[in-house]
């Protein structure tokens, strides 16, 4: 071969090599096609889709309640209702708090009948929401069936009506252990949540997830 035509076939080589790597960048300079724009708005869609949302916190509802219920039996059976008291204080804020990360939204307990300032007090809209519960439970409704939820100026908000249990009652009733009169006042000097019955609304659960565009 003289060096006229390895000359040639070298340029068509190294010619052919660009074209190739050109090709090959195309993609990352291409515009996006519509089913590339169009994916991270239906994520966004389907983030903010308010009945997604519900389930979404329902199952924040049921990862607190079901572990704490699960600490509280335990407490019960190890030391009694004043076991289960410690267990209250110390450890359902920061249950609610690991249930918060996991899921992705701020969730804890309010009351009309506040007695554990950490697990937070009820603000306006969430006052608003446990009166209507305590009007629809006169009416006749279950509270163990009760729940609200709404978006509003980019906030999802979602509540779930806690009834109370005869468990409860130990450390909430209207007759309660001395031992447990004790405690309640070592913990909770500003304690307003006893007195209650068998069936009454206790409080709620609330759930809240602020939403983008």
């Amino acid at each position: 071969m003289n060096k006229y035509v390895l000359m040639v076939s070298l340029v068509a080589l190294l010619t052919a090599c660009g074209e190739k790597s050109e090709q090959a960048a195309a993609p990352a300079d291409a515009p996006k096609t519509a089913q590339q724009v169009a994916a991270p708005a239906a994520a966004a869609a389907q983030g903010n889709d308010k009945a997604a949302l519900v389930e979404q916190a329902k199952g924040a509802v049921q990862a607190l309640g079901g572990t704490l219920k699960g600490e509280l039996e335990a407490a019960m059976k190890a030391g009694g209702p004043v076991e289960a008291m410690n267990i209250c204080h110390t450890k359902a804020p920061e249950i609610a708090k690991a249930v918060s990360a996991e899921k992705g939204m701020e969730i804890s307990r309010v009351s009309l009948k506040n007695r554990n300032p950490e697990m937070g007090a009820a603000n306006e809209w969430q006052v608003a929401v446990l009166n209507d519960f305590e009007a629809k439970k006169a009416a006749g409704e279950d509270p163990a069936t009760m729940a609200y939820a709404e978006v509003v100026d980019k906030e999802f908000r979602f509540m779930k009506a806690i009834p109370t249990g005869a468990v409860c009652l130990k450390c909430h009733g209207t007759d309660l252990n001395p031992e447990v009169t004790a405690k309640l006042t070592e913990l909770y000097p500003q304690d307003k949540a006893t007195g209650y019955k068998e069936g009454d609304l206790r409080g709620a659960f609330v759930v809240v997830k602020q939403l983008t565009q």
